[in-house]
């Protein structure tokens, strides 16, 4: 499958994705590359996406990109962001990236309110490493580390990290989508805009959560893995809007 080329500015051309089919990865990279293109950001723009099964997004988004080591990724967009001001940053990471080894990053990041975005896409699962439990992974979610079912006596409950750094004074808005719908995408679009206009304004931190569909994995079809974000994984994590401080919001 090839990606489409109506925004080839920032969008690489005659490039076939290597995502699996029913993926929501390849939906948000759409996303960003038609807001890049419609904000006028691309030229200035520095992305930065650690391991993960979006490790190789640089293959599709024709802007500066970096890969830091794995979880260090909002640690490596403070740094560019702080040494240029005038630039647009934004880390892309995953659940296990971001909730797991890059904790410690994330939270001090969002809590220093760094001038920077952070799109988190949550599956549930470590994608890339073989579908091992993830901190979002689900209560009874069956992965290849709890073959079983999560269970919160010894691996504890699905970690709600947005909902944690959204209470931090520093973050500016925090928001939680899903791509399991033509809807869904057009809401998912509107935030990531919301998120990246507050960096522009230059109002400080901002993450969006996507709730995205991991068919391989979850050892589902890509319209079963759709259904299941409606039906089962939007009870754990509900969308909508967790804190908007824009000028003085909620």
């Amino acid at each position: 499958m090839k990606l489409l080329n109506a925004f080839p500015k920032y969008h690489k051309q005659n490039v076939v994705s290597h995502y699996c089919p029913g993926c929501g990865h390849g939906i948000v990279h759409r996303l960003v590359a038609e807001l890049l293109e419609e904000m006028d950001l691309g030229k200035r723009t520095v992305c930065v996406n650690p391991a993960g099964c979006a490790v190789l997004a640089y293959k599709y988004l024709d802007i500066d990109m970096l890969e830091s080591a794995h979880g260090r990724g909002t640690a490596m967009a403070t740094g560019i962001k702080r040494v240029r001001p005038d630039l647009f940053v934004f880390t892309y990471q995953g659940d296990g990236d971001l909730a797991a080894i890059g904790t410690a990053e994330t939270i001090h990041s969002a809590n220093r309110g760094e001038h920077i975005c952070v799109i988190f896409i949550n599956n549930a699962v470590y994608g890339m490493t073989g579908g091992q439990m993830a901190p979002t992974t689900l209560l009874g979610m069956k992965t290849t580390t709890s073959p079983g079912g999560r269970n919160p006596r010894f691996e504890g409950y699905p970690l709600h990290i947005t909902d944690v750094v959204a209470s931090f004074p520093g973050v500016v808005y925090a928001e939680r989508v899903a791509v399991n719908g033509p809807a869904a995408v057009q809401k998912t679009k509107k935030a990531i805009r919301t998120a990246f206009q507050c960096q522009v304004d230059g109002q400080g931190y901002s993450i969006i959560e996507v709730l995205s569909p991991c068919p391989t994995n979850w050892k589902k079809t890509p319209k079963e893995s759709f259904e299941w974000v409606s039906e089962v994984m939007m009870k754990e994590f509900p969308l909508g809007v967790l804190t908007d401080k824009r000028g003085g919001g909620a």
